[in-house]
């Protein structure tokens, strides 16, 4: 499209505006055009964008190349930035049990029950927005910027368009790409803010009332689809919300005296971030379409001076003289302070006053914490705004699998009922097999850094008994523990030590009345209780709490017994009942898991454990601790973690199938993510298990035979298997196909949703 400066006084310079359009990940195609200005030499006298327009006009307005918003843009983590998703390794360690456990989070306010606002998390992308925009920290009024700049808001509780140009410029960015029902709406002084694109997508009209002489225009928005295009409901939605956008669309367009129109050239829609590269591709073509206007352009500025860019100089570190904490009541204010551990008159990095954020909304407390500079009489602040989460959360989720059947897990999570830096938890699995679990811990210490917790599990199961590999029976398993542990975190997002007292309790009945039908066993009652004092160690650096990419899980505990007990009575009159004490004994184990991304769609597992039991010389008047004490062994099986205290998962075998006293365990596996939510998982374990005590296994731990089926002897186990995941909104869906010695069988498991956990 032509343009013309006719008629404007020689010896004043036109003023040239550019506009920018929103459009979500296809508002990448603009920086093509951003480095071509550069090139030509063409410097605007005005930036007007709209939500990623606005991410990308604010940082060309700041000093940014288009060179450097390029590079910015290809070193970026689109999925994580702008997908949501908040990585376990940035929630503390004595939070991570409970993250992403659950399908649905609902708040619970002053009696009413709230679904959350938003989809997708943005923390990530406001300190995106805050790290970039750090060097503007000085600058309130957008006209002293490098190049004068404007963001477009919808104010959604007065339904209008508002022009942002003064305060925070990250603020600001932000606010133009508040998506309505993507992202959380940004309050600001009595209202709320949204994307601008619900009333002006591609906003000409306020560069052209700003007295623009010129106007270069980059639109990527799609305009109005045609009837075929709305036959979706998504897609039907969308253009229902930005009908008074498309509507204006067209004459904004004609106020362009250059106009780029990148929609007939994009391959990438709104969300296609991961189509990046691609999109900013395709912004080259328009841009060449255009190349002879904005040559012609370039070639009719060289008769004026013009502006001279060049991104502000900042320090990479600085020190804070104000720190002013809004919106955080009382009872989180030291915690907070404690987690991000910055204070006034020391230096800082920004990367360290990043960290420090999450580190706060690690504690998950928070749907969000705002953060920006503040400048202020010469005198360098920041101001950290929260969003607190209620103090009563409900949570729910469902789950199915074909050994335990569907069930509904129900949880309730109170913040600060019971004290300050609190939480209090009850989770109850609503089943056939039901479950329940009743927590509560609290941050305690000058830093936060201690806490305990105290914690009652109980499930009520039909647990199945196997012989040689074959179902022979079932029983009715109750089991409960009572678990207080003090703990302290060497690093709040990493790991931390601690001691515990836990008190076990085992119950085993038959389902079927002996008297009837006996059993295998001729049991009538099985009754184990124990108490064990501990020491521990938990490390966890995972990314994620399902399908983990990369990085380390490591536990260590030690414990000694002090009190066994154990009640065993028979269907048989020649079977003595058994009632009194086991020889005590001493529990050392380590669990290891470390996940190596080995391409983009690829990651390496590998896992080693060793739990082992070391038993008092048996007294005469003790009962066996090997024959009898069967709730405090190891139970091996399964393909998903049992909540009882020493339960490993070991595919190919079902849940809880062995009970041993001593294993030694090796698990490798690949991990292929073949689209988005789908993962291929070879796999194969190899152990090593005993079944009386330290001794006897270790001489034997070389001269292992495979009997583990049918002998309790030291034996060899191995199974190989394939297993197919499937990330969905329920939660993980999994089907395990897999061999295992000894009975030399396949066995299918196949689950979906979130499960109860310990």
């Amino acid at each position: 499209m032509g343009f013309s400066i006719h008629g404007l006084a020689q010896e004043k310079k036109p003023k040239v505006a550019l506009v920018l359009s929103g459009g979500g990940a296809k508002g990448l195609a603009h920086i093509p055009l951003l480095q071509t200005l550069d090139s030509l030499g063409i410097v605007p006298d005005l930036v007007v964008g709209n939500s990623m327009g606005s991410i990308v006009g604010g940082l060309y307005s700041m000093g940014y190349s288009g060179d450097s918003i390029a590079a910015i843009s290809k070193t970026i983590k689109w999925d994580q930035l702008i997908g949501g998703k908040v990585s376990l390794r940035n929630v503390s360690v004595e939070e991570k049990s409970e993250f992403n456990q659950y399908l649905v989070e609902l708040s619970w306010k002053q009696g009413n029950i709230k679904i959350g606002q938003s989809l997708l998390n943005d923390q990530n992308l406001r300190q995106f927005i805050s790290d970039v925009a750090f060097p503007s920290y000085q600058i309130n009024d957008f006209d002293k910027l490098q190049i004068p700049y404007r963001a477009i808001a919808t104010d959604i509780v007065n339904g209008r368009e508002l022009i942002l140009k003064d305060g925070d410029l990250s603020f600001a960015m932000r606010a133009s790409m508040s998506i309505p029902g993507a992202f959380s709406p940004v309050p600001y002084k009595e209202t709320l803010l949204v994307d601008g694109g619900l009333l002006n997508n591609f906003p000409v009209d306020v560069a052209k009332d700003m007295g623009a002489d010129i106007i270069i225009g980059s639109d990527v928005g799609d305009g109005m689809q045609g009837k075929d295009e709305l036959e979706n409901i998504s897609t039907l939605l969308f253009q229902a919300a930005m009908l008074s956008s498309n509507l204006k669309n067209p004459k904004n367009r004609e106020l362009c005296d250059i106009l780029l129109d990148h929609t007939p050239h994009l391959s990438g829609s709104t969300a296609d971030f991961q189509k990046s590269k691609q999109i900013y591709i395709d912004g080259k073509v328009a841009v060449s379409e255009n190349i002879d206007a904005l040559v012609e352009l370039a070639e009719r500025l060289k008769n004026f001076e013009q502006r001279k860019i060049k991104l502000p100089d900042v320090r990479e570190t600085f020190v804070l003289d104000t720190i002013i904490y809004k919106n955080i009541s009382s009872t989180n204010r030291a915690l907070v302070e404690a987690r991000t551990n910055i204070r006034t008159h020391e230096e800082y990095s920004r990367q360290e006053i990043i960290d420090g954020i999450n580190r706060a909304m690690g504690t998950t407390i928070f749907d969000q914490i705002v953060f920006g500079p503040t400048f202020e009489n010469g005198k360098l602040g920041i101001e950290l705004t929260g969003y607190e989460r209620s103090k009563h959360q409900i949570k729910g989720a469902l789950h199915y699998d074909d050994f335990h059947g569907v069930g509904i897990l129900a949880n309730y999570t109170g913040r600060n009922i019971l004290g300050a830096a609190s939480r209090s938890m009850i989770t109850l699995d609503i089943a056939e097999q039901p479950r329940m679990k009743i927590q509560h811990q609290k941050n305690f210490g000058g830093d936060r850094n201690w806490w305990w917790q105290s914690q009652f599990m109980g499930q009520r199961l039909n647990q199945k008994i196997f012989i040689s590999g074959e179902e022979v029976d079932d029983v009715r398993y109750r089991y409960f523990d009572i678990d207080n542990q003090v703990n302290r975190n060497l690093n709040s997002m990493k790991n931390y030590v601690g001691f515990g007292v836990k008190y076990q309790n085992s119950k085993l009945k038959p389902r079927v009345d002996p008297d009837f039908n006996d059993n295998v066993y001729g049991l009538r009652k099985y009754r184990y209780e124990s108490v064990q004092l501990s020491a521990h160690y938990y490390y966890n650096t995972l990314d994620e709490a399902q399908y983990a990419t990369q990085g380390a899980f490591f536990t260590a505990n030690a414990s000694r017994s002090f009190y066994n007990k154990i009640f065993v009575q028979y269907t048989s009159p020649e079977n003595p009942t058994q009632d009194g004490s086991t020889s005590q004994f001493f529990k050392l184990g380590a669990n290891y898991e470390k996940r190596v991304r080995l391409s983009s769609a690829t990651t390496g597992i590998f896992g080693i454990s060793g739990n082992y039991t070391f038993m008092d010389d048996n007294k005469p008047n003790h009962i066996s601790f090997s024959d009898y004490a069967i709730g405090a062994k190891y139970l091996l099986g399964g393909n998903q973690i049992n909540p009882i205290s020493d339960s490993f998962i070991f595919p190919g075998l079902n849940e809880s199938e062995l009970m041993v006293t001593q294993f030694s365990k090796i698990n490798v596996g690949l991990q292929y993510n073949i689209s988005p939510k789908i993962y291929i998982i070879p796999h194969a374990d190899f152990a090593t298990v005993g079944f009386k005590d330290f001794s006897n296994y270790l001489s034997n731990i070389l001269n292992t035979k495979g009997r583990w089926a049918d002998a309790d002897t030291p034996s060899f186990i191995f199974s190989s298997g394939l297993n197919v995941g499937y990330n969905s909104i329920l939660g993980p869906v999994n089907f395990d196909l897999s061999w295992v010695n000894g009975v030399e069988k396949t066995r299918v498991y196949f689950g979906v949703g979130f499960h109860f956990h310990r």
